[in-house]
């Protein structure tokens, strides 16, 4: 019963280095797959899935469009929350904390590595406006290929990425007759605190 039980350190980050790495040779699909939720600046929350592109001990990093129901979110509040769920090791954790932005450059980098179809796509969604028919977003598509036909595309102003600082790292491993092992991390200062708690 204890063979599983999450080993004692220091860093969360290093943790969740040791556990990313262990998913990405066990989960069949997009191990990098992750719960993002918001809230708006009244305090209504959305979650959603999207993908991690990036992570260090700076934080967990995904792109997407400002102007997205999300971006709103971000921009309007500055926080939001991860939550990666690993079926094959029975595990999850949990983020949570600031949002800054990443540097132009480092924007601009990871979209020069996205495929072309995806860059025009960043161009023609108004990601999460409303949508007349399909027909008026093919043509958008259209038009920005058109427009950057025979050069590079460049990256939107209003697409970039977003760096979740965490505050707060939880661990859990799945145990038997739901006496699960939780191990959170609180940010002190430069260090990390933690503790176990109840399942």
């Amino acid at each position: 019963m204890h063979d599983r039980l999450i080993q004692d350190t220091k860093s969360p980050f290093s943790l969740f280095d040791t556990w990313f790495k262990q998913a990405e040779k066990t989960e069949s699909d997009y191990p990098n797959t992750m719960c993002l939720s918001t809230a708006d600046a009244r305090g209504y929350p959305s979650s959603r899935m999207v993908l991690m592109k990036d992570y260090s001990n700076k934080g967990i990093t995904f792109y997407t469009n400002f102007e997205s129901h999300k971006g709103r979110d971000i921009l309007a509040t500055g926080r939001a929350a991860l939550c990666f769920h690993w079926k094959t090791q029975n595990r999850q954790v949990r983020f949570e904390g600031a949002v800054v932005t990443v540097d132009n450059e480092e924007a601009d980098a990871y979209f020069a590595t996205r495929p072309r179809g995806s860059q025009i796509g960043a161009w023609a969604s108004r990601q999460s406006n409303e949508l007349p028919d399909r027909e008026t977003f093919l043509k958008r598509i259209e038009k920005y290929e058109k427009e950057f036909e025979g050069k590079d595309v460049t990256r939107p102003p209003h697409w970039s990425g977003f760096r979740v600082i965490p505050e707060t790292i939880e661990f859990w491993q799945e145990m038997p007759y739901r006496l699960h092992d939780r191990l959170v991390f609180k940010r002190s200062g430069k260090n990390w605190k933690h503790t176990r708690l109840y399942p």
